[in-house]
């Protein structure tokens, strides 16, 4: 898996495409048709490589949407025109429905479905007798509900078209046909197949297995269980989707995957890669037949620009704040009171996530991060993302002029996210006792965490929590805490507040303080019942004979 080539194409699908010419109605050269395809291996494998086939301005990471639109990043680059529209989203300023870049995101999920659902109705007509069968029917699948999972969290209202839909019925289906428990059902039903029916253990790295799906599925099942009104308002948690949660958890930690001694191991190419944590990883490569490999493209613009280009992607002074500590444990009531640098005791982890002037970068210390790697720091400030990133001496490093990018692994789901999923489960089912020995095991590994920063001892302090004032209350400030800190320049730190329904309340708050140091900030602001999704885009609307319903706030039909 880790040289995979593209060895499918997309059939035309209305759902995706906003017009289909003459010319599609002839066969391209080199192109294979379902009747020529049959191959059970080489149908999946062409889902899996949708993981890989985004671009700079539609990451599968979603960087732009998860965390420059979160308290824990600036956008960066050039400034505030490069790449605008992920100004926008990060201010929540001038968000229209008629954003190329959000439209692209939409056609590369769906395009990604379209494969998925080709490979499955294939698949589907194979003999029982075919020994992989079930197997990459259930990989398939698990494929499919990541791809919708992305879409669900980024539009909320989608269309939900499996391989028993017709391509001539595509336009037809609403993305308000199912509701959004539905929607979340029909994504975990498609998990939950692969749960049931996925090996503990596969033979190539990079393919699902079962453990992989039961993480997925927990995550599902946790973002369904805050039930939410039109207005993205929590109007309930569903306590038995938290205890699918605790099952499909337990799952995961009844295997082989468990923390990795360090938290750095989690980040570094070569040996560390598909580590004991990685429970589901993008697999990256080079020197695999291609121009320049199967790089990381999505990633590459978070590059300091004294190693390339182009410095986008961040961290805030909020998220370096949000590391410091008073005796060990986040400094809750006052973090936010640097205006820079950083505080004089911290989480170790800040130094494994956030390139700090006067520090070694990516660990090498012969090469010393300093603020003139910054292209804008007037704008953006200093900092920059580690986590994505890779020393530079490294042969995984690419250079792609004017880009460089890297064939390190991405991981999607870690051992430390079943973990915290987990504790969020009781402590909302008010069983807060059972969250805290979860919690002191992702702090506990974060405390031995230093062989690679040493050189920062004297700015490390870090403590587990106590039974002492444990009340389900501060737990759950606890634990939100954790998130942001453990998964911090992963994402995912923006849905998680949609989910917690405290989008709009941390968002305003954190323009407010921002604005004093970043003027750009000074016309921010997050409207409720609006911001928590991004539009739907004009020209899927337009092509759906406007069935589409576009998002609340947004205008349009």
């Amino acid at each position: 898996m880790k040289t995979v080539k593209i060895i499918f194409s997309l059939f035309c699908s209305a759902l995706i495409l906003t017009s289909c010419s003459d010319f599609l109605e002839e066969k391209p050269q080199a192109i294979l048709n379902e009747e020529e395809v049959n191959d059970p291996d080489k149908l999946v494998t062409s889902v899996y490589s949708e993981l890989g086939n985004d671009h700079y301005t539609t990451p599968n990471s979603l960087w732009p949407y998860g965390t420059v639109r979160s308290d824990d990043a600036y956008k960066g680059g050039s400034g505030e025109q490069d790449i605008q529209e992920f100004h926008f989203f990060e201010t929540s300023t001038n968000i229209t429905t008629d954003i190329g870049v959000v439209d692209g995101l939409w056609f590369q999920c769906y395009r990604a479905i379209s494969r998925a659902n080709t490979a499955l109705r294939i698949l589907n007509e194979l003999e029982d007798s075919n020994p992989v069968k079930t197997t990459r029917i259930a990989e398939a699948r698990f494929l499919r509900g990541h791809f919708y999972f992305l879409l669900k969290i980024l539009f909320k209202n989608i269309p939900y078209i499996d391989e028993t839909i017709a391509i001539a019925d595509y336009g037809t289906i609403s993305n308000v046909a199912l509701s959004n428990d539905e929607l979340w059902a029909k994504i975990a039903d498609d998990f939950q197949y692969a749960t049931d029916n996925l090996p503990e253990t596969q033979p190539d790295k990079g393919r699902a297995n079962r453990f992989s799906a039961a993480a997925y599925l927990a995550k599902t099942y946790l973002y369904k269980a805050y039930r939410q009104d039109d207005k993205n308002v929590v109007t309930s948690i569903d306590p038995s989707d938290l205890q699918k949660v605790l099952t499909n958890t337990e799952i995961v930690i009844g295997s082989h995957y468990k923390l990795e001694s360090d938290f750095a191991d989690n980040f570094l190419p070569g040996d560390y890669e598909n580590g004991e944590e990685a429970i589901f990883s993008i697999q990256y490569s080079q020197n695999d037949g291609t121009k320049f490999g199967r790089l990381n493209f999505g990633d590459l613009l978070s590059t300091p620009m004294k190693l390339g280009c182009c410095d986008f992607h961040k961290p805030s002074q909020s998220l370096v704040n949000a590391f410091s500590t008073v005796n060990g444990l986040p400094n809750f009531t006052s973090y936010n009171s640097n205006t820079s640098g950083i505080a004089d005791k911290t989480d170790p982890r800040l130094f494994h996530t956030v390139a700090i002037p006067g520090f070694p970068y990516k660990y090498n210390t012969t090469l010393i991060y300093e603020e003139d790697w910054n292209r804008n720091p007037g704008t953006y400030g200093v900092y920059a993302s580690m986590k994505e990133n890779v020393d530079p001496s490294c042969d995984c490093f690419v250079h792609m002029d004017p880009f460089y990018a890297n064939s390190k692994n991405r991981i999607l789901i870690r051992y430390a996210d079943v973990l915290l999923m987990r504790a969020e489960a009781f402590i909302e089912l008010k069983q807060e006792a059972e969250a805290l020995p979860l919690i002191n095991q992702v702090r506990d590994r974060a405390k031995n965490s230093t062989a690679f920063i040493d050189y920062a001892n004297d700015k490390i302090e870090i403590a587990p929590y106590t039974s002492s004032h444990w009340t389900n209350a501060f737990a759950q400030q606890a634990l939100r805490w954790e998130r942001r800190l453990e998964f911090a320049m992963e994402g995912g730190r923006f849905f998680d507040l949609v989910r917690w329904g405290i989008a709009d309340q941390i968002m305003n708050e954190y323009y407010q303080a921002e604005s004093l140091r970043r003027p750009y900030y000074g016309n921010a602001s997050f409207v409720k019942g609006k911001h928590e999704y991004v539009p739907i885009p004009e020209n899927q609307i337009k092509f759906s004979k406007y069935l589409y319903k576009q998002n609340p706030g947004y205008g349009g039909n």
